[in-house]
């Protein structure tokens, strides 16, 4: 059997006759930047979280930069966050010219651990950034106590969790700014690139809405230092089309989890499982697992037609670009040896279950 990582292929064909119709309702109309489509999904995109705003952007490396950016950060200002993500979390912490400090990792849930965070606190301590790794939101009680105890404002990376919840609000409704990825592989993906930033603040919505046209707030009328930071019209067609699918989407990817905790349960002695809090729901962007011997793993399963990966098989703090924050090895511990063991299983809505039965009696 050979089994695909994220069926996008699959998901196409099964939306085709409407993602197509949008695609050539915009190739009709010709345009191409900021068309009528971007103002739909953005509607759908706030109707869907809850969130106030929605604002469509070019990538959610790009949302992350416009959440900072919207904050009035200055150089050498410090954002705390996770080690144990992917790179753009605190690349672009970086590239704004502010100061990524890392905490270690929950051990269960692999977000940041949030009784850690206050004694990394400083004077230029400015915001707490946590990631929803996984689709996971990380605890967000905890995060919004320090926060408001300290006065500091919260961006959450959920690049990879829109629709996940916390206390049944979703993660693009929590914090100050919220953000988000349509990356193709992500639980709802575009065609190339694209993401949002999403917030409860009007002042905010407005100067992102700014920042992302070169901080125009009008034609060739520049009020901000901004960024050429749009969604262009087609990714917008084709996330909305598949956005009034998602939820059923979810429940889909739900269900797959599920199956593979029914079917791995009992395998205790040799994976670590997938932990999901009680008061959470996860998007599922991966469904991930904890083996001693990954490498060889991996190996045998590619023999058998099943692929897996890594997110993320070295943490922030040890890459060659981070050198600079004098971080080392047995800095973050937990972070340290998760990211020797992390693995992640095929994950999409429509893995069948052969195909689970499959993957799960070869894992070991």
């Amino acid at each position: 059997m050979q089994i695909d990582f994220a069926k996008l292929q699959y998901q196409y064909q099964l939306y085709k006759i409407e993602i197509d119709e949008a695609i050539h309702n915009v190739l009709d109309k010709s345009n191409y930047i900021m068309g009528e489509e971007v103002n739909a999904l953005e509607a759908s995109l706030q109707d869907f979280s809850k969130a106030k705003h929605a604002i469509t952007c070019s990538s959610g490396t790009d949302a992350l930069l416009l959440a900072m950016m919207a904050l009035d950060l200055k150089p050498d200002d410090e954002i705390i966050t996770t080690p144990f993500t992917f790179i753009a979390t605190a690349e672009t912490i970086a590239f704004l010219g502010l100061k990524p400090v890392f905490v270690d990792i929950n051990e269960q849930t692999y977000n940041i651990d949030t009784s850690k965070i206050e004694e990394k606190i400083g004077p230029k301590t400015k915001a707490i950034m946590p990631v929803s790794l996984y689709g996971q939101p990380a605890d967000m009680d905890a995060i919004q106590t320090i926060a408001d105890k300290y006065n500091l404002k919260v961006i959450v990376d959920g690049a990879q969790s829109f629709g996940s919840t916390f206390h049944t609000k979703t993660d693009s409704n929590l914090g100050d700014i919220s953000t988000t990825s349509f990356f193709p592989a992500k639980p709802l993906g575009c065609f190339g690139d694209g993401g949002a930033v999403f917030t409860n603040d009007d002042a905010l919505s407005q100067k992102i809405k700014m920042l992302r046209v070169h901080g125009q707030n009008k034609r060739y009328h520049h009020k901000y230092i901004g960024m050429g930071g749009r969604m262009d019209t087609l990714q917008c067609a084709i996330v909305n089309v598949k956005l009034k699918h998602y939820a059923k989407d979810l429940a889909l990817r739900q269900e797959v989890a599920f199956k593979y905790n029914e079917q791995l349960k009992n395998k205790s002695e040799t994976l670590i499982l997938p932990f999901v809090d009680s008061r959470a729901t996860s998007a599922w962007a991966q469904y991930s697992v904890r083996v001693k011997n990954r490498n060889a793993v991996q190996l045998k399963l590619k023999e058998q037609g099943i692929p897996t990966a890594v997110h993320y098989p070295k943490p922030l703090h040890l890459q060659e670009c981070f050198t600079y924050l004098n971080y080392e090895k047995g800095s973050f511990p937990i972070c340290e040896k998760v990211s020797d063991e992390i693995m992640s299983l095929p994950m999409n809505p429509y893995i069948s279950n052969d195909e689970i039965s499959y993957i799960t009696q070869h894992l070991f």
